[in-house]
């Protein structure tokens, strides 16, 4: 017979608790076992039942959650040789932005390239020189942990650049860093705690070996199904055509170079539907607009942020922008700001203080997203228009 134990913790505090959001689409089931438990909080009544999952009632919830976002980050590559590194390990690489990523309960960015100090099977390339592949060493992946990183994607079009080792050894570094990542076919999504709250991230691209972004009912039973287990879900995506002249949010499918790379205005409120809280998006290479949909919060692009030695950043392409967006524990959008930095050099994110990726993201979204509910100031303060 099962031994069965109750626990019980009092509290002083006041009761509080989640109230799923409805999705647009039919929910799935998802076994009991695969749930994954935190320790228990103070205030938190835990019944606990051998055998059986530990049931969470009556837990606190944070009024406020802030998550930070920045776009495409690659701090430098050895391939094809150490002169595309920087200087010092990359020690000084985020000095001017580090206290523009602190403060929030997440802090997100996109992982370009693979986390491998030698080897693995490179991409066939006829001019290494001229052949854009990144393969990072190991002490690089610290400088993002030491600047705060605890959210990453590795679905992008550079994730496979060295095969299969260079795969597993990014995941094996990210996990032993204790940064949670999602993106790849070993790891489509992922949950874990945070401060109390429970939070589900998955993250699609149009490149073999990630979940894919034009594959929308896979990609809605995924979001529906972390839906189903946390407090907040949030959905990365590397998606749109690149460059300057793609800053747009056309609403329609974007190719290039022959490849369908989603339409992200679709993705995007497909995701909303089914119950994702916040989009982050990037692959463009450039800012694009922001909106708010069904109260949930949509960045379609955040361009490049610290892409060291290899990217084209003239023009939009080196603007850096930072959002931080303040949430509900429903998810909903409360307010946000966008600030203001750019990449100098080989590639250094730094403040701008003449504003200039708020200015184009402002200017995209009203003229892209007209019937947004959202408005940005000059100062990149983000707020709704009716309240």
């Amino acid at each position: 017979m099962r031994k069965l134990s109750f626990l019980l913790l009092i509290t002083l505090f006041s009761i509080s608790c989640k109230t799923q959001k409805i999705a647009k689409t039919p929910s799935t089931t998802t076994p009991i076992d695969t749930v994954q438990i935190a320790p228990p909080k103070a205030g938190t009544v835990i019944i606990e039942v051998q055998d059986s999952v530990d049931i969470f009632a009556h837990r606190l919830l944070k009024d406020t959650i802030v998550i930070t976002a920045v776009g495409d980050m690659m701090l430098g590559t050895n391939y094809p040789n150490n002169s595309y590194l920087p200087p010092n390990e990359g020690k000084d690489q985020l000095a001017e932005v580090d206290s523009l990523l602190t403060d929030g309960d997440i802090l997100f960015g996109n992982l370009e390239g693979v986390i491998l100090n030698e080897g693995g099977i490179h991409k066939n390339c006829k001019n290494p020189k001229t052949c854009y592949i990144f393969r990072s060493p190991e002490y690089m992946l610290a400088r993002i942990k030491e600047a705060g990183f605890n959210v990453m994607s590795v679905a992008n079009n550079h994730a496979g650049d060295f095969g299969t080792t260079g795969r597993n050894n990014t995941s094996r570094m990210l996990d032993s860093l204790q940064i949670n990542y999602a993106g790849n076919a070993n790891q489509a999504y992922t949950t874990f705690w945070l401060d109390g709250m429970h939070y589900g991230f998955a993250a699609f691209a149009p490149n073999v070996g990630t979940p894919s972004i034009n594959n929308l009912d896979s990609a809605k039973r995924t979001v529906q199904h972390l839906d189903s287990l946390v407090d907040v879900v949030i959905v990365s995506f590397h998606g749109g055509a690149e460059g300057s002249k793609y800053t747009h949010v056309t609403k329609k499918r974007e190719y290039f170079y022959g490849e369908n790379r989603g339409n992200v205005y679709q993705f995007s409120h497909a995701m909303i539907d089914a119950g994702a809280d916040v989009i982050l998006g990037h692959g463009p290479h450039v800012p694009r607009a922001v909106e708010v949909y069904d109260k949930r919060f949509i960045a379609y692009s955040l361009g490049n942020f610290c892409t060291y030695g290899r990217f084209n950043l003239s023009g939009s392409n080196g603007l850096a922008p930072i959002i931080r967006i303040n949430i509900n524990s429903q998810g909903e959008f409360i307010n946000g700001k966008l600030i203001a930095a750019k990449q100098i050099g080989r590639g250094i994110p730094t403040p701008d203080p003449s504003n200039k990726v708020i200015k184009l993201i402002k200017k995209l979204s009203e003229e892209d997203l007209p019937e947004n509910e959202i408005s940005i100031d000059e100062s990149g303060n983000i707020f709704y228009l009716h309240k």
